[in-house]
């Protein structure tokens, strides 16, 4: 049996790559394709969705906005992206569950910790989306908590750039990428890997977190893999 792992994609890995939002089918496709690789290797892959590219509860889109109402947008807004992905990933030829943490029982299971972990035992994709569940957590946290449910052995961010490094590389051209990094050393730094919750919970549970470029072809199967690819904390 395959390691079993988290893989946590932004609402960026559905977007379209110049707009920065929406659904981008062939963005979305390149994302499920490499995971059915994995998962056709064996590899356990739970997903946890973001849903940034569709509505963010902390954007300028919510100003004003009750925080709570805002945060369950955002919630809705990632069962949209989990069911897009869940299209792709079975026209791969990856067998694909979708469980969520609010009820929407018409187009997806709801969250049963015991069941995802059977699908995963059986092979099957389980994205999980809507979030913890819950207003003022972030989906960075809910990796984290999944991760420790379902008992994976990493969690596997997916962003926009290499890796952790020093400060934005954007802009700063000095900026250092990190090749391994501890948890105190992202919490003492204030480095920008994932929320305090998060890595507090991977933490206090012993799960490795590995942040890694997810426009660069391959990297996904890397990470699932357990290869060196981006920047690892533990």
């Amino acid at each position: 049996m395959g390691r079993r792992v988290i893989l946590k994609l932004s609402g960026e890995a559905f977007a379209d790559q110049e707009l920065n939002y929406g659904i981008d089918p062939v963005t979305v496709d390149r994302v499920a394709v490499e995971i059915a690789q994995v998962v056709a290797e064996g590899y356990q892959v739970a997903i946890v969705v973001g849903g940034g590219n569709i509505f963010r509860g902390l954007s300028s889109a919510a100003k004003g906005m009750d925080r709570a109402n805002a945060d369950y947008m955002g919630m809705l807004a990632t069962v949209i992206n989990a069911l897009a992905l869940r299209d792709a990933l079975e026209r791969a030829g990856a067998p694909t569950r979708v469980q969520t943490a609010i009820n929407v029982q018409e187009v997806a299971e709801p969250y049963i910790r015991l069941r995802a972990i059977r699908h995963l035992e059986k092979g099957r994709v389980v994205i999980f989306a809507a979030g913890t569940g819950n207003p003022f957590f972030t989906t960075d946290t809910t990796a984290a908590l999944r991760a420790a449910e379902v008992g994976a052995e990493e969690v596997l961010k997916a962003t926009k750039v290499d890796g952790v490094y020093s400060s934005d590389p954007a802009s700063d051209p000095n900026a250092e990428l990190y090749d391994e990094l501890t948890y105190m050393e992202v919490i003492n730094r204030q480095l920008r890997v994932m929320d305090s919750t998060a890595i507090t919970m991977c933490m206090e549970n012993d799960i490795p977190i590995r942040v890694f470029n997810l426009a660069k072809a391959g990297n996904i199967s890397l990470a699932v893999r357990g290869e060196s690819v981006g920047t690892r904390v533990r």
